[in-house]
């Protein structure tokens, strides 16, 4: 099968190729898919895309008249596939359900670390050669509360490491999966009482609509003035807006994220010489007690070789006419 893969990342492309096993034939752009660039796709029978990746209704009929059949992403978000048209079309697409829960799960728990213990600034001071201990003092994890909201893959594994930490865990699911209740000594609750009672509240589900904004101006309120929040998932889950002006009153302790509501445009690039353009981005920067990474909490050896190899585990399926078990339709995530 011939395969276009968008946004390739140089890091990336070497777990790609030894995943592929020469089975298939390749080809890598660093070029994100979106109405322009889905033109590429001319000859290829699947492509593969990022969670940055535009496939709204326009580009996947873009992408069905060029001939393309198969999508396979390299991420398990799937919010940017607009799912309706690419059945109406006859496209299948498949995710990455569980590449390393591990990795998402450690990536917040090193930013909260080092936003709480001020890493960052004191490393920044440090390489100054000052060697000063004003403005580092952080809180001890042991004995706060902590509330996760999804409490799956991701969510269960960022439970067990708080739960190591001695922290109190309050937890929030559609499904709640009460193995782990006796495991962490957690406890299932509302989303309103994680906001009144959580000294930290980190988000591990995938963005829907019925959830877009679910951190918005009124769970906002209802947190803790020093209330640490933390979102490894999905940038519109939290109203950047309302974030802010809570940021600016002082109302929350602090922000740590590796995802953002408007990420195209800003993420995947290198902006240093131009700078960028979305000034609420730029303001969200502007605040010491947010910490924002780039989108990085996959970038890990395991993750990457399990992001490869499922992926091609995808396309094989396809090629070899077995079922997908990845395989994403509105029948199958409305289930």
């Amino acid at each position: 099968m011939k395969l276009l893969v968008y946004s390739a990342k140089d890091f990336e492309v070497p777990f790609l190729i030894n995943a592929n096993k020469n089975i298939h034939t390749v080809s890598y752009t660093k070029d994100a898919l979106n109405a322009e660039t889905a033109i590429q796709a001319v000859g290829y029978k699947a492509v593969s895309i990022f969670s940055g990746d535009d496939a709204s209704s326009v580009v996947l009929e873009k992408l069905s008249d060029l001939g393309v059949r198969y999508i396979s992403l390299r991420s398990a978000g799937y919010n940017n596939v607009h799912l309706r048209t690419a059945q109406k079309y006859g496209l299948k697409v498949a995710n990455v359900p569980d590449y390393s829960p591990y990795s998402i799960a450690e990536h917040a728990v090193a930013q909260l670390l080092a936003l709480n213990r001020k890493i960052t600034l004191a490393d920044r001071q440090v390489h100054s050669y000052n060697f000063l201990q004003n403005n580092l003092m952080g809180f001890d994890l042991n004995g706060k509360t902590v509330g996760i909201i999804g409490t799956g893959r991701i969510g269960s594994v960022m439970a067990k490491i708080m739960h190591g930490f001695g922290c109190r865990i309050l937890a929030n699911d559609l499904k709640p999966d009460y193995r782990l209740v006796p495991l962490y000594d957690l406890t299932y609750t509302s989303v309103d009482q994680i906001c009144q009672e959580s000294d930290i509240i980190s988000l591990h589900i995938p963005l829907t609509q019925e959830n877009f904004y679910l951190i918005n101006k009124q769970k906002l309120a209802l947190m803790k003035p020093g209330v640490i929040l933390i979102n490894t998932a999905r940038g519109a889950l939290v109203e950047t807006k309302e974030l802010i002006a809570a940021l600016e009153r002082n109302s929350i302790g602090g922000y740590c994220t590796d995802v953002y509501e408007k990420e195209k445009g800003s993420f995947f690039k290198d902006n240093s010489a131009d700078g960028i353009k979305d000034g609420q981005l730029k303001k969200l920067l502007s605040f010491p007690n947010v910490l924002l990474t780039p989108h990085q909490g996959f970038i890990t050896k395991e993750a990457l070789t399990n992001i490869a190899e499922i992926t091609f585990e995808n396309l094989n399926s396809w090629e070899e006419g077995k079922p997908c078990k990845n395989e994403l339709s509105l029948e199958t995530i409305n289930s």
